[in-house]
């Protein structure tokens, strides 16, 4: 599986005759950085998950009634994003051995020999611990609180807890990828109000239809490595209805902060038009043709498509809710 590989230098090589990266070296200092270790170490942060962290923990800070100086604010979204990375590293230590198995994953750095799992796990722990630190002094203990929460929720109640014992294992485990809204609002405001928890739930919400379309056409790879999610567990006729069903939940929440006063008209538009195209995406995904045993017949084409939108959906939701803010003209300076 690699997980006890000792972390090994890429060769250097020529790269006139190709075959990897050739190592940058760095001016009057006679040593040389090789990209691909780079590559390797940005690899344990998950980049693409941090992205979308790192988006929801600004639409927070953007929203809040309180602006904070450019400076702090950049700090804060910088701790978030450490914070995600820093989390997506001690994910990877811990699961090493089912990425090993997994065909996605296998080339991770720590299952395919690159990075050691010790040298993972000390990387991911001083990230973590500094992300917090830093936040605290940055902009204040509520919002470094927050923060250290959604990193243990998601290292201890989801990596090392849920993931590998219940098809639930999205649907609790969500609650860590909810939490950076919250970050960002505690980080400006010093306090939890409502308008962050509509956030939290709408990501808590958003994310098993996001999830359970990407496990539909990657269930071989769960099952494989043991991993009991929802498709591997209960089938995919069951995981395209709990889709609908969750979708149908989340249209409505998309709109709550229009329903309660704290947005104009355009978002719920914006809203409405979001959480209609979701259900019709939901809807390709349960009328997908299916063998008798609920496998799709079309490779699980309305699945892919579905998980794509759901990118979408959050980003362009998100992304209303802050213009909407900034067109009232929210928030003082800080």
């Amino acid at each position: 599986m690699g997980a006890d590989a000792a972390m090994s230098k890429s060769a250097v090589q020529d790269p006139a005759k190709g075959g990897g990266d050739a190592p940058l070296r760095l001016s009057g200092s006679g040593t040389t950085l090789d990209l691909s270790e780079v590559r390797d170490w940005i690899a344990l942060l998950k980049p693409r998950v941090m992205s979308l962290v790192v988006f929801t923990g600004l639409i927070g800070l953007l929203v809040a009634p309180v602006r904070l100086h450019p400076t702090l604010a950049l700090t804060a979204v910088l701790c978030i994003a450490v914070a995600a990375g820093a989390a997506g590293a001690i994910n990877m230590w811990y699961d090493r051995d089912i990425d090993a198995r997994m065909r996605r994953t296998a080339n991770r750095p720590i299952p395919a020999g690159r990075i050691t799992p010790e040298a993972a796990l000390g990387f991911g722990v001083t990230l973590a611990v500094a992300s917090v630190v830093v936040m605290a002094l940055a902009t204040n203990w509520l919002a470094a609180g927050v923060l250290a929460l959604s990193i243990a929720f998601y290292v201890f109640v989801y990596t090392m807890w849920l993931k590998r014992r219940t098809p639930q294992n999205i649907v609790i485990g969500g609650a860590a990828g909810a939490f950076p809204p919250v970050v960002g609002w505690a980080a400006a405001t010093g306090t939890v109000g409502l308008e962050p928890l509509l956030l939290f739930a709408i990501i808590f919400a958003w994310t098993p239809p996001h999830f359970w379309a990407l496990s539909l056409y990657a269930h071989q790879d769960y099952a494989r490595a043991g991993v009991p999610m929802l498709p591997v567990v209960a089938g995919a006729r069951e995981t395209r209805r709990q889709i609908l069903l969750y979708t149908l939940l989340l249209a409505p929440l998309g709109l709550s902060p229009w329903l309660l006063g704290l947005t104009g008209p355009a978002y719920a538009v914006v809203a409405a038009l979001l959480g209609a195209g979701f259900l019709y995406q939901a809807w390709r995904v349960l009328r997908d043709e299916q063998d008798a045993e609920g496998r799709s017949l079309t490779r699980d084409a309305p699945a892919r498509r579905c998980f794509r939108y759901s990118l979408l959906y959050l980003a362009v939701l998100f992304a209303a809710l802050a213009a909407d803010r900034l067109a009232l003209g929210g928030g003082a300076a800080g």
